[in-house]
Formats: structure tokens, sequence, C-alpha cells
């Protein structure tokens, strides 16, 4: 994914410098708080787990959760304004890159929440105990490296002239 922005970025250095005056930074710095918050959450979450605390294990996931799911409304809100300004990827190979890994993100970001359900379900009948919550660890690693994703995205359209 990094290699297409950056291949894009060298032939079309004109149009990334300008690039994040496109953007809302508003959106983007919203977005980093959504991640990275939940994703506290979700390491908290194991921790309890990890103490044999389901229940608090449950309320930290059930958090993240509702943090987590402003990531696709923000994202909403930001694409359809940027959309409505004409910021389409007619021959803007900026915005292209930038629409083709933010979706690319929220994909996985989509999937990540499906998988918080599950786990918060597993989670309330007992399906894990701090002997064997693997499961829970599976999901939180791949919540991470969602995470990580996203503040490598965030820098490299919203911040990077």
């Amino acid at each position: 994914m990094f290699l297409v922005w950056f291949i894009s970025r060298v032939n079309n250095p004109e149009q990334f410098h300008a690039g994040p005056g496109k953007l809302s930074l508003v959106a983007g710095t919203a977005n980093t708080l959504i991640m990275v918050t939940s994703s506290f959450f979700v390491a908290r979450a194991v921790l309890a787990m990890g103490h044999g605390r389901a229940r608090a294990c449950l309320r930290w996931l059930g958090a993240a959760l509702v943090v987590a799911a402003g990531y696709p409304v923000v994202k909403f809100f930001e694409v359809r304004g940027y959309l409505a300004a004409g910021q389409t990827i007619g021959g803007d190979v900026f915005l292209v890159t930038y629409y083709y890994l933010t979706f690319n993100h929220l994909v996985h970001v989509s999937w990540g929440l499906l998988g918080l359900l599950w786990v918060m379900v597993r989670t309330g009948f007992g399906g894990y105990d701090a002997g064997e919550h693997g499961g829970l660890v599976a999901f939180a690693s791949y919540w991470h490296a969602t995470d990580l994703i996203w503040l490598m995205i965030f820098p490299a359209f919203y911040l990077l002239p």
C-alpha cells in the first residue's frame, strides 16, 4: 500500500505538496484520536482479562467499540465534504492515492469493528479467562496493526507537504 503512496508522491511532487491543503486536518486528527483511544481501551481489556477480570474486560471492549464506531462516521462526513467540494479522483493523483489508502483502511477498521463485537460476545459468554484468552490477544494485535497503519496514513496525507 505504501509503495503506491511512495511512487505516486515521487512522480507527482506538486500534487502531493498541495495535497494536505485539500484535506480536513480536524477530521484526520479526530480519527487519529479515535484510533489511538480505542487501541488503548483494547489494551486495557486484554490486561483486565489477564488478571481474570472478565467484567472489566467487557467494559473496556464496550468503550473501545463506542469510540471506534466514530471512525467510519467521521470518515463518511469527511469524504462527503470532499466530494461536495468537487475533490474527486479525476486527474488528481494525490486524491486517488488518498481515497485508495483510506478506503482500504476503512475496510480493515470495519472488519475490526466486527471482530470487536465478536470478542465482546465471547467475553460476555465466558469464552475467555485469565489463562486462555488467545483470541482476544489475536484481535488486539489486529486492531493495533490497523491503528499503526492509520498512524502512517495520517502524517503521509494530512501533514507532509
